[in-house]
């Protein structure tokens, strides 16, 4: 794992960034002893009622529609180690690495803001397999969204237990038991409350909330890179994304792409050789409308930036133990304003993904490129340029048009009709990380036909930020020359679009890019 700073688990929550260098980036974690001591008073209580008859949900209680049956004192800790086992449902392909150690700092979070009542132990458990590189395996279906992110929950927390299954920081998947004691914890005994508190949240649908987010912000300032390449290589004007024309129409996301592009555009001979040419009097709609389409993306990334951030801070369980000692039934673990966020994001992203396709095809197009050769290929006929990067483009629009049909409006009752509400939010979070995927390589795709269409403008110059780019994507993805096979050029520089390094190239020349 990477040596990096820890990140401290208290007992107000976490940020964004500390989420997603520890899952991402390897950082440890720690817990705070502001953390240890919320969790000892709420656990105090609950030891007290567990010990008891009075009924309490899950802690003298079975669980959904078995909540009216009383379980006797000494089979209470069973109880708990039968509702991971049970619980640990799921089927399908493995969850990512970085969502499951999302999961499993945000189920610590919760535990540490002491309203789960559930033993300090439960915490440091979780936080000792994140500092040890061990990472459960986790199926990718098996959560509705609602009554937390169940299956997910559980099959992490089998390895507490020392079953189940986890893949150890070198790789090798082995059982929850070897991979304890290959990092030398020993398995911990759940008693009352604390399967049930590892269970009841939201965290796999907020960890891939969290980090989509981290993508979008990286992929929007990219959109806006290559909507400005594509701009210069099509002869386009900057006319349209001047700050007047924005200030009477105020969106604030709307705004920043204006601005990024006036800056990007800035110093362009290729731009200011046509300026009075007449076919620059209105661009086509994927030019001229760029800002109003990006923009919108990134005020769909405010609105959902500011959920994470609220749910960030919240306990999020079934029963919690209040600050005034009373254990209260909630339905804070309904994943709704999550589902609600994931898809407005995928519907965004889509949308992104979708007009700069549109740019792509009138690159190609020699009806529509003002002058450029078709499919940008050298001697088209014998050559076939970019022709079909285009179809894979298109592909994915299309995909993700499916994608961002909202899963958050499909509901299936469960256990017996008392959960008869669901939020389908981590069916949500998983069609968004395609979504998030799929937008990278499309505008990978148009940032290389963008590059080459710059190449063949010479010898007039793009502007400072376009020549860095373009040199860069020509770098990865080759310029222009007879065919050659081009999906390992397309992947390279989808590559460097998801890991930043497109963006960082453009703010060497233009820092104010956001």
């Amino acid at each position: 794992m990477s040596v990096t700073a820890a990140v401290h688990i208290g007992d107000s929550g976490l940020g964004r960034e500390e989420v997603v260098r520890v899952a991402r980036q390897g950082a440890p974690a720690a817990i705070t002893a502001e953390a240890d001591s919320a969790m000892r008073a709420a656990r105090r209580l609950v030891e007290e009622i567990g010990a008891g008859s009075t009924p309490a949900y899950g802690i003298s209680t079975g669980f959904g529609l078995l909540a009216n049956t009383t379980i006797p004192v000494d089979q209470r800790s069973q109880l708990q180690h039968a509702l991971i086992r049970s619980h640990a449902a799921g089927m399908g392909p493995r969850v990512e690495v970085e969502v499951v150690r999302a999961m499993m700092l945000l189920r610590a979070r919760t535990l540490c803001l002491g309203y789960s009542g559930s033993r300090p132990e439960v915490a440091h458990q979780l936080v000792a397999l994140l500092n040890s590189g061990i990472t459960p395996v986790v199926p990718e279906h098996g959560s509705l969204g609602a009554s937390g992110d169940l299956a997910p929950l559980a099959h992490m927390s089998l390895v507490l237990i020392g079953e189940g299954r986890a893949e150890l920081a070198d790789g090798r998947i082995v059982n929850g038991s070897q991979a304890l004691r290959e990092a030398g914890l020993q398995p911990i005994r759940l008693e009352v409350k604390d399967g049930l508190s590892l269970i009841n949240g939201t965290d796999g649908m907020l960890g891939m909330l969290v980090l989509a987010i981290e993508d979008l912000e990286t992929l929007l300032a990219t959109a806006d890179i290559s909507a400005a390449l594509s701009t210069e290589a099509l002869l386009g004007t900057n006319g349209p994304f001047i700050a007047e024309l924005h200030q009477i129409r105020p969106h604030p996301g709307q705004m920043r792409s204006a601005e990024n592009l006036i800056r990007l555009l800035h110093g362009s001979e290729i731009r200011s050789s046509h300026e009075r040419s007449p076919h620059a009097v209105q661009d086509a709609y994927s030019i001229r409308c760029a800002p109003q389409v990006a923009g919108a993306a990134r005020d769909t990334v405010d609105f959902a930036r500011g959920v994470a951030e609220r749910e960030l801070r919240s306990a999020v369980d079934n029963p919690v133990v209040l600050r005034d000692g009373r254990v209260a039934s909630t339905g804070n673990f309904h994943g709704e304003p999550l589902a609600f966020a994931l898809d407005f994001l995928a519907i965004a992203a889509a949308e992104v993904g979708a007009i700069s396709e549109r740019r792509v095809d009138r690159l190609l197009d020699p009806a529509r490129s003002q002058g450029l050769p078709p499919f940008l290929a050298v001697e088209a006929g014998v050559n076939s340029g970019l022709m079909i990067a285009q179809y894979t483009a298109a592909a994915m629009v299309a995909h993700n048009r499916r994608l961002a049909q909202p899963a958050s409006v499909d509901s299936l009752p469960t256990s017996g009709m008392q959960e008869d509400h669901v939020s389908m939010g981590w069916g949500a979070a998983r069609k968004l990380r395609q979504v998030v995927d799929n937008l990278a390589r499309i505008l990978a795709v148009e940032l290389l036909a963008a590059a080459r269409g710059l190449e063949l403008r010479q010898p007039l110059r793009p502007g400072p930020a376009g020549e860095a780019v373009g040199q860069l994507v020509r770098e990865l993805g080759g310029g222009v020359g007879p065919d050659r096979f081009t999906s390992p050029e397309l992947e390279a520089v989808a590559a460097a679009v998801l890991d930043g390094r497109v963006v960082e190239r453009a703010r060497q020349v233009v820092p104010e890019l956001r």
